[in-house]
């Protein structure tokens, strides 16, 4: 018999549509011991709106190692329905219980060429990464033909019907597509300079917020502004994962997940 996992979920990346899953959330967490799992297939808007988690509040979930994906921290939903919601861990004290879950119970990497040899051994595919300096924010237009592809998928998917069954047959409502892509360009202690595109689902959702009251340059360049000032402002990490196609292959295998922003503590806080 499965014994449910407990998961703190940090990472939930802005949804993007599936030939089997119809839309999909990157979803992964730390567990007690500050080791990663990855939850994949996860179709986070389509559980039932009670069981819908957020982050860095506490799951039991069943799950079981993935087949089909080789990465040492990826497993699947047993049953995707029977999620457990816990305690959400809050900010205050400066983020005290949120820091000790993610940065003294976890490793922490200032290194990017490590974690690739790591990735490249098939040891990780997820890690906790400080970077030294953030140098600049990416902006890249999404191609306008990707836009015509998505809607005839998005179109077919909806005759198609769902393999969970929580999710509406026919009246599929997918997460609109960015027009744009943000990579955060930065140095490791390496002197390393590196750009990496960033998905994670509050970023995302910070442009479409922003969208509402500007036009799509302008809000653009106010998520570039609030990543900037995280950078100044916050103790600024990011969660860093592979994808599933480019693990093994690509040079340089990760992109950004998710960011982790505790305030700067002050000298005396520190002991």
């Amino acid at each position: 018999m499965v014994r449910p996992t407990r998961l703190l979920v940090t990472v939930k990346t802005y949804p993007i549509i599936s030939k089997k899953y119809i839309e999909l959330v990157c979803t992964a967490g730390l567990k007690e011991d500050g080791s990663w799992v990855r939850i994949y297939p996860a179709p986070f808007r389509f559980i039932e709106a009670t069981n819908q988690y957020r982050k860095y509040q506490w799951i039991n979930l069943k799950l079981e190692r993935n087949p089909k994906d080789k990465r040492p921290e990826s497993y699947r939903p047993l049953d995707i329905d029977s999620i457990e919601l816990g305690d959400e861990v809050p900010t205050g004290n400066n983020w005290f219980e949120r820091r000790q879950l993610v940065l003294k119970s976890g490793q922490i990497f200032h290194s990017l060429n490590e974690v690739i040899e790591l990735a490249k051994a098939n040891k990780l595919s997820f890690a906790t990464f400080k970077p030294t300096e953030i140098l600049d924010v990416i902006i890249e237009k999404h191609r306008p033909l990707e836009d015509i592809q998505r809607r005839e998928f998005a179109d077919a998917l909806r005759q198609q019907g769902s393999l969970f069954k929580t999710i509406p047959l026919a009246d599929v409502d997918l997460m609109p597509r960015l027009p744009f892509k943000f990579k955060i360009k930065f140095l490791d202690k390496e002197n390393r300079q590196s750009s990496l595109m960033i998905e994670d689902w509050e970023i995302g959702q910070l442009f479409l917020n922003l969208r509402r009251s500007k036009t799509e340059t302008e809000a653009a360049l106010g998520v570039k502004s609030k990543i900037m000032q995280m950078s100044e402002n916050r103790d600024l990490h990011f969660f860093l994962g592979t994808t599933l196609q480019w693990h093994f292959v690509a040079p340089n295998p990760f992109i950004i997940v998710g960011l982790f922003y505790p305030p700067i503590r002050k000298q005396m806080e520190l002991f």
